[in-house]
């Protein structure tokens, strides 16, 4: 968590073109957290995230960038849509299910950070299992010699074990059932808590372990569960989740310009939208959602609310909430250029992905420096005449132009094919020309 802002941004551009001053906001947002942590624990109190709005189209960003450097500080992350959320009262999801689904994540995540921690204990566990079954154990009784001689067999099995060369050997190994467990974030504590006891009680009934005879390949990625489940403290690691949870949680908040309500609009007091609004107020300001892992403050998480606001403002959502996103940014429209260097210079960009994927067929593209630019401006001329949808527009563009090629792909095994700017426009400007037909396939 310790970047500087410019090496949060470099990070960033990595994977996103432009958009400079939305990057340059959220890396200063995750930098003040990063302060905030080094101070006394008394001031760490009353230092509050600087929540954000992002205001821009589809497709321009404003969810990868969140995504991307969640990922890069390996923080606790969410995506969850406004417009599913309904005021208490109604059916619907309930506000506070996002943060029980914060909680969740953030236990999967500390949970894998465990299981690499003990990468090798968990191996040296499942390898010790399988050998148990390939040589069972000698008497106790048993002679010296006899427990060199099973030593140095014991050995020239694990180097085998190892090398793959058993892995078509069948044994017979006891796989511990696996526990029913609810994880229905929508549910309240008290229906939550309910189920759980209904969980342990099916489960008490049902402590058998399954006997299965299965090949020792298999039985490598089997006995990987119940080697975490007995290794790891589940207990602290719950511990360290709510506190991750706490101090480093990132609930990206989409759509939120779909519950606000114009002030042209009749209705004014519109229950699913306005009292949206008004039950995420005291999450965003600060408050305690009870979960059935324990109770988490969100007065630190950080909130990236996010929305097209095309037919609204951000001045039509409930003044409590505006003043609860004080950075806001506006992304920019993507223009040919930013498109074309979406696909050329990004990592893991459209064209590597399609390399990579015909590839595993034996078939080499090589997108011609035409081809590339020519798809950046027929993308840039759908988004003009028909839904701006930004850089998916490129998902559909590209999928049409190799659409043949991935069909027939085991016709063209072992050759390089080139796709120029001939084919980009063959396959696409009869669609683009057509208004009505591009919109129903670009």
């Amino acid at each position: 968590m310790n970047m500087t802002p410019k090496e949060t941004v470099a990070y960033l551009d990595g994977y996103i073109i432009g958009q400079d001053k939305a990057k340059r906001t959220i890396a200063l947002a995750l930098r003040s957290r990063y302060r905030r942590m080094q101070l006394s624990l008394e001031l760490q109190d009353d230092i509050m995230p600087k929540n954000i709005l992002m205001i821009g189209s589809t497709g321009v960003g404003k969810t990868e960038i969140s995504r991307r450097l969640a990922k890069m500080m390996n923080l606790p992350f969410i995506k969850v849509e406004a417009s599913k959320f309904t005021e208490v009262g109604f059916v619907g999801r309930d506000v506070e299910s996002m943060i029980r689904d914060l909680v969740v994540t953030s236990i999967r995540l500390v949970k894998n950070e465990q299981q690499q921690q003990n990468e090798s204990a968990i191996e040296a566990y499942v390898l010790n299992k399988i050998l148990e079954k390939l040589l069972p154990p000698l008497p106790a009784l048993a002679n010296e010699s006899k427990k060199e001689e099973y030593l140095a067999s014991k050995e020239r099995m694990k180097e085998k074990v190892l090398s793959g060369s058993m892995d078509e050997r069948i044994i017979e190994i006891e796989i511990p059932k696996m526990n029913m467990e609810f994880n229905d974030t929508n549910m309240s504590p008290d229906m939550a808590k309910v189920q759980e006891s209904f969980s342990k009680m099916f489960n008490s009934f049902n402590k058998e372990d399954t006997k299965k005879e299965i090949r020792v390949k298999e039985a490598k990625t089997a006995l990987r569960h119940e080697a975490s489940e007995k290794l790891l403290d589940m207990d602290a690691i719950t511990k360290e989740a709510l506190k991750r949870t706490e101090q480093g949680g990132i609930v990206f908040l989409d759509e939120i310009d779909k519950i606000a309500v114009s002030s042209k609009s009749e209705g004014r007091n519109d229950p699913s939208k306005e009292g949206v609004q008004r039950d995420l107020l005291p999450i965003v300001e600060g408050s305690t959602v009870t979960t059935k892992y324990g109770a988490i403050k969100t007065d630190h998480i950080l909130f990236i609310a996010a929305g097209a606001f095309h037919k609204v403002k951000p001045s039509d959502l409930i003044p409590e909430l505006q003043g609860r996103f004080p950075p806001r940014v506006e992304l920019e429209p993507l223009s040919e250029e930013v498109l074309y260097k979406i696909l050329s210079q990004t990592k893991n960009s459209l064209l590597r992905q399609y390399e990579a994927l015909l590839g595993v067929e034996d078939v080499r593209l090589e997108f011609d420096e035409s081809a590339i630019r020519a798809m950046a401006h027929l993308s840039q001329k759908a988004n003009e005449k028909t839904e701006d949808i930004g850089a998916r527009r490129l998902h559909t563009v590209l999928e049409k132009v190799l659409e043949d090629i991935s069909f027939d792909a085991d016709t063209h095994r072992g050759q390089t094919i080139v796709i120029d700017a001939d084919l980009v426009h063959e396959k696409l400007d009869v669609i683009i020309d057509d208004e009505d037909t591009s919109r129903y396939i670009l």
